[in-house]
């Protein structure tokens, strides 16, 4: 951890991190969770499937000497409108700037029509004890959001195969659909503060489990920053967004409550 960042608590230190955090929670009246790899445990499967989508587009083009890694598409993809994520996971490689627009065109055609089928029941859980903190924060005044970089669609396939649901579960879901620029851009969060009638940043709690998560809430002055350690990147990763804190998981949060 570099000494920029050396204020930042994180997961090796569990008690030390929720202490660090438990002020600054104590005035949050909404959280604003992302779904895979913070709320959703689904193994890494929407980057899999991005990684196999660009290579598959590379291929095709007779350029399968360009072929990307799984860490790659994690480093440069993770928790970004998954259009965005195969861009500038692209924009990594020795492509023209018409390779890269035609690539991405093919590879997000592809990986729509394959993401549809990879996430099931069989792919798909939440993480464990995740209804329950969802349970908690609610009866404790908060609201709980979920916002992801996926389409509306896709989101509301993984809520309706985890058995979730607006108005019950969480208080709502926003998508890369509902706001006009995504991720590291505040405007979900923003959107979410309006659709409650929250007034001020610092009631505001964001958590994700990539760089992007983090720079979106700091981007919208968010009251609490977090990263967790369940999903795309590690902590090495997500220390240099400068987050409030790192967790292990997001349900390490219920100590809090």
């Amino acid at each position: 951890m570099n000494t920029a960042n050396n204020n930042i608590i994180s997961s090796s230190s569990h008690g030390d991190s929720l202490n660090s955090i438990k002020n600054k929670f104590f005035d949050i009246k909404l959280c604003v969770f992302d779904m895979a790899g913070t709320t959703v445990e689904e193994g890494n499967l929407v980057y899999k499937t991005v990684c196999n989508a660009i290579n598959e587009a590379l291929n095709s083009a007779g350029k399968s000497d360009k072929q990307v890694s799984l860490e790659l598409c994690l480093e440069y993809g993770a928790g970004k409108e998954k259009r965005n994520a195969i861009r500038d996971i692209l924009n990594r490689l020795d492509l023209s700037d018409a390779d890269i627009e035609s690539l991405t065109d093919k590879a997000f055609a592809a990986f729509k029509v394959n993401l549809a089928t990879a996430y099931s029941k069989d792919t798909l859980s939440e993480f464990e004890g995740m209804s329950e903190l969802f349970e908690q924060l609610k009866a404790s005044g908060r609201k709980v959001v979920l916002n992801t970089g996926y389409d509306a669609k896709t989101a509301n396939k993984i809520l309706t195969i985890l058995g979730w649901s607006v108005g019950d579960q969480v208080d709502a879901l926003i998508t890369a659909d509902d706001v006009v620029n995504g991720r590291p851009s505040p405007d979900m969060i923003t959107l979410a503060m309006k659709q409650f009638g929250i007034d001020s940043f610092q009631q505001v709690l964001k958590a994700g489990d990539s760089g992007i998560d983090i720079e979106e809430g700091k981007n919208a002055g968010c009251g609490l920053v977090l990263g967790v350690l369940s999903g795309a990147q590690n902590e090495q990763q997500l220390v240099k967004y400068s987050p409030d804190a790192v967790l292990d998981k997001l349900t390490d949060l219920k100590e809090l409550i």
